[in-house]
Order: structure tokens, then C-alpha cells, then sequence
């Protein structure tokens, strides 16, 4: 474009001085020498080559809007890209989060599941020692009363369980909690 620019430029100047030429130095109505049929020639071409250049030039301009709508175009679809970007990023935090809570909410199970088989292993237990004491209390010599010893023992026993299940129950209402928390 620059090439055809420069040489648009130079048949403007060699117009111009052809031009110049002519107006200071008129041509006679006499038949026409040589020289001014070579000139007029040489007019004429010029003139051709300017239309040339000329239609080179809308030709470039026209490539230069085309360049122009397309880069716009470019611009366009890489802030598309930017947009798109941000949601995956945001996305994925989102998911991590997520994630997180869903590691979370299965540790809170696995330790209810363990309390739980805690719980029963313990309740296994007492039931053990209720049917000990009941098969005790049917022995022969046993009058069906403890002594205040056996009495003291089972009533510590008792206020721990009642400390146990009170625990429990607070454990299992923070739980239950917990859960309807991350559920919303």
C-alpha cells in the first residue's frame, strides 16, 4: 500500500508539472509537433496510471475496513474467552467448595457411626450385667439384696450412663444441626 501511495504521489507531481507546463505555456492552435503529441501521450498514460492507483487505493481501503471488522471481531470473541474463563474459575471454586463440605459431612458421619457402635457395644454391656445381676439375684443364699457396696457401684454406674446418654443426646442434636446447616 505504501509502494502504490508513493507512486500515486509521483504522477500527481509530474501531473502537476505537466499542468504547470501547459498553463504557462499554452498550446498554439497549430497542428500539434511531435513534442506535444508525445506530451498529450504521456498525459494520457499518466492519467491512466492515476485511475490505477486510484483503484488500488479503494481496493486497500476496502481490505483496511475488512482488517479492521475483523480485528474487531477478534476483540470481540477473546473478551467471550475472558468471560468464559471467569465463570470456569468461579465454577471451580464453587466445586472445591463443595467438595469440601461433602468431606466434611462424611467425617461428621463416620464419627456418629462410630459413636453409635460405641453407644451399643456400651449398651451390650449393661444388658450383660443386668442379666449377670439378674442370674446373681436367682442364686441359691442371695436374699435378692445387695450390699451397699453392689448398691453404690450400680449407682455411680447409673450416673454415668445418665452423663453418657446426656452427652449423647447434645451430640446428636449439634449433629442434626449440623447437617440441616450444610443441607441449605
Amino acid at each position: 500500500m505504501e509502494h502504490s501511495r508513493n507512486q500515486r504521489l509521483m504522477l500527481l507531481l509530474v501531473k502537476s508539472e505537466l499542468h504547470f507546463f501547459f498553463v504557462w505555456f499554452p498550446v498554439k492552435s497549430k497542428p500539434e509537433s511531435r513534442g506535444e503529441r508525445a506530451a498529450s501521450a504521456q498525459i494520457s498514460v499518466l492519467e491512466s496510471k492515476l485511475a490505477c492507483i486510484g483503484s488500488m487505493e479503494r481496493s486497500c481501503l476496502f481490505l483496511d475496513q475488512k482488517i479492521a471488522s475483523q480485528n474487531f471481531r477478534i476483540s470481540d470473541l477473546k473478551s467471550d474467552i475472558e468471560n468464559i474463563d471467569t465463570k470456569y474459575d468461579s465454577s471451580s471454586r464453587k466445586l472445591k467448595a463443595v467438595k469440601s463440605e461433602i468431606e466434611e459431612i462424611e467425617e461428621v458421619e463416620k464419627e456418629r457411626v462410630k459413636f453409635y457402635e460405641l453407644k451399643i457395644s456400651e449398651m451390650n454391656e449393661f444388658r450383660e450385667c443386668e442379666e449377670l445381676k439378674s442370674t446373681f439375684m436367682e442364686l441359691p443364699g442371695n436374699n435378692g439384696y445387695m450390699s451397699s457396696s453392689e448398691i453404690a457401684e450400680a449407682k455411680m454406674k447409673r450416673a454415668e450412663l445418665l452423663a453418657m446418654k446426656e452427652s449423647l443426646t447434645k451430640t446428636l442434636a449439634s449433629n442434626h444441626q449440623r447437617r440441616a446447616e450444610l443441607q441449605k
